[in-house]
């Protein structure tokens, strides 16, 4: 948790921040990523199955209605991830951080009349009425800029979700094998096409996070790494294989993209995670 006392060239008022969470998490939850959207429109242009691709026309308008009437993507309007990236010559003033986070989700969630899905212990459940608290990743970075990342993520697709402490001897297969059977017992209960973020790498926790910010990267976007982009191509394409479809109605819309983002690792051991999205996957990002 980072307070007051983050002293840098450049202020920061804790109050942008806090308005900035709400702004994206309001835009995250009703308006479809670009780059989501355009994946959806090319499956249904390549499409031949004829239920997949009716299915597919029925995101597409559904996209473009939640825009236009500022109304959820989906009724679960999911548990909210915040990824702050803080430059070091940047001051923040006025409060706490993951205060002003939970405000702006508190009010962006009441504001747009999105369902509230957190419970305030994972035994006793009871409902905490603000979807919050969010959960913050917070890293220093260079420079004098704040970058504000909001992913709200149902737990339909979040629930799928694995990982693994492979062998170190492991290898680039069973890492594509491990992500199939991921696709392939979640089957089409979390809402294909999917996207997969995949973390390779860290500690459990580490590879964990990494899979869920893999995420928020463009599916146009490929691994600046050739041999990982290679393996984003690798795991996609086998993954394509299982012809799910569309809300497990075959075809080709199975996975829209696969991110893998990499950190380094201990000599004896490769985690491995895989994060699913569902086809609405939401994150809203500005630069302050």
């Amino acid at each position: 948790m980072i307070e007051d006392g983050i002293m840098g060239n450049r202020q920061v008022d804790i109050t942008e921040i806090r308005n900035t969470v709400k702004d994206l998490s309001i835009e995250a939850n009703t308006v479809l990523r670009s780059d989501v959207l355009e994946a959806i429109q090319g499956f249904y242009d390549r499409e031949s199955n004829a239920s997949a691709k009716n299915m597919l026309k029925v995101l597409i308008t559904n996209a473009a209605l939640a825009r236009e009437k500022q109304l959820a993507l989906c009724q679960d309007t999911g548990m909210v991830a915040v990824f702050i990236d803080i430059g070091k010559d940047v001051s923040i003033t006025g409060g706490n951080i993951t205060d002003a986070v939970n405000d702006g989700v508190k009010e962006a969630y009441s504001k747009g009349h999105f369902r509230k899905s957190v419970v305030n212990d994972p035994i006793l459940r009871d409902n905490t009425g603000t979807n919050t608290p969010a959960v913050v990743h917070i890293d220093i970075v260079d420079g004098d800029k704040v970058g504000i990342s909001v992913m709200p993520k149902g737990f339909g697709a979040e629930n799928k979700g694995t990982l693994a402490m492979l062998e170190p001897t492991a290898g680039c297969e069973r890492i594509i094998d491990f992500c199939v059977e991921t696709v392939k017992a979640a089957g089409p209960d979390a809402c294909p096409p999917y996207v997969l973020g995949v973390g390779i790498g860290g500690t459990m926790e580490k590879c964990a996070m990494l899979a869920k910010k893999a995420l928020l990267r463009p599916l146009d976007q490929a691994n600046p790494q050739p041999h990982i982009a290679k393996l984003e191509n690798e795991i996609k394409e086998k993954v394509n294989a299982l012809k799910i479809g569309i809300m497990g109605l075959g075809g080709i819309s199975t996975v829209m993209g696969v991110a893998v983002e990499t950190a380094p690792t201990h000599i004896a051991g490769l985690p491995v995670a895989v994060n699913l999205s569902c086809h609405a996957l939401r994150s809203a990002s500005r630069i302050l």
